[in-house]
């Protein structure tokens, strides 16, 4: 029986038999697939294939199909192809419904004037501004590290905030542990640099009337990194009755929110891929605690707090037993990485505990 044939710039078929016997190539125009049957455990089998791939040019994804398992290779490409159309809209699409949020802080009457809901920019900038600075961030460092991955995709959503987030997906194996710490790391200091300014400008605006405004009966909970900047800088978080911050606040109280939940150590976030890259493999221990501390603070607040903020950690303990079962991002290259890399990850972890606050946002009318 003759081999399976590849094109020239991939690996030959024979040359995988150490972790992954191909019986079959299907050779189409933008991939290639091999079926085969694994020489080991799925983890390991990646981990010895996907380096011959890398350095080829190819990206490697290993799925089970319909009672066999097939080895696609798609070639790597790092630059942007075209006019990103869908990032673009996604991100026009978040402009407005920021805008929109922005104008029930600032108490803007849009029945009145539609147009006016531009008057709203400084809340839109500082929350895009702060997402926008986090996801580029993840994008430099995968760039850095040649490592294939998407713009940021904005998630609009018409709410108080607008916007539940943005986020960039990597579609590439990473080559080594240092890699997955520095993409990982890149987005929440980043971020934490934004939000430090952004913060630092909103409590210097003068606050901003509540008369009238949706957003009246709100009240936010301020973490300490939020509070220390407006304590080094001399300025109030709160005002008397029928005034509130200046929206611009709510951009840096976002950035901080933000920070926190990425910094989590679950499935694909931020978190996890700092943590992957400090600890390895003991990470699935420390991601089983995250559900149980956010389940027991739920039950905290609910019991000695009348429930203020119980429904946000309760839906964030289910979304982490979610991505914990997406998996975690796992390296080529198990290398440990340098003591200059961990004492920047525990700092980052411990700045990340300064966003946390445990009742971050309470109706109080």
């Amino acid at each position: 029986m003759d081999e399976p044939t590849v094109p020239g710039d991939l690996p030959d078929p024979g040359s995988l038999t150490e972790a992954f016997l191909v019986y079959e190539v299907e050779v189409a125009e933008e991939r290639v697939r091999y079926y085969g049957e694994l020489a080991g455990a799925k983890e390991s089998v990646m981990r010895t294939l996907a380096p011959a791939f890398r350095e080829r040019g190819y990206r490697v994804d290993l799925t089970y199909e319909t009672g066999e398992y097939v080895l696609t290779a798609t070639e790597r490409s790092t630059g942007v192809d075209g006019v990103p159309w869908s990032h673009v809209a996604l991100f026009g699409a978040t402009v407005l419904t920021t805008l929109y949020a922005g104008s029930q802080w600032y108490g803007i009457d849009l029945s009145a004037d539609p147009l006016a809901i531009v008057g709203a920019w400084p809340f839109a900038l500082s929350v895009m501004g702060v997402l926008a600075i986090h996801e580029l961030g993840h994008y430099a460092f995968s760039r850095y590290h040649d490592v294939e991955a998407t713009l940021p995709y904005f998630i609009p959503i018409p709410s108080i905030l607008g916007t539940l987030g943005a986020v960039i997906r990597m579609k590439d194996t990473i080559p080594s542990r240092r890699a997955l710490f520095d993409i990982g790391v890149a987005g929440p200091l980043a971020g934490l640099a934004a939000t430090v300014v952004v913060t630092a400008v909103g409590v210097s605006l003068p606050p901003v009337a509540t008369d009238g405004s949706m957003v009246a009966d709100l009240e936010l909970g301020y973490p300490l990194l939020v509070q220390g900047i407006a304590a080094l800088l001399g300025e109030p978080l709160t005002y008397g009755p029928g005034s509130t911050v200046n929206p611009v606040v709510v951009g840096g109280w976002v950035g901080a929110f933000v920070t926190f939940l990425n910094l989590l150590p679950v499935g694909q976030l931020d978190g996890a891929h700092v943590t992957r890259a400090l600890v390895g493999d003991r990470l699935a221990s420390v991601q089983r605690l995250v559900p149980i501390a956010l389940f027991g603070l739920a039950g905290y607040l609910v019991l000695f707090e009348n429930g203020q903020g119980a429904q946000v950690w309760g839906l964030w303990a289910l979304l982490a037993l979610l991505f914990s079962r997406a998996g975690n991002a796992t390296p080529m290259d198990e290398t440990p990485v340098d003591v200059k890399r961990r004492a920047i990850g525990v700092l980052t972890l411990l700045l990340g505990m300064a966003c946390f606050t445990p009742v971050p946002i309470a109706f109080v009318g």
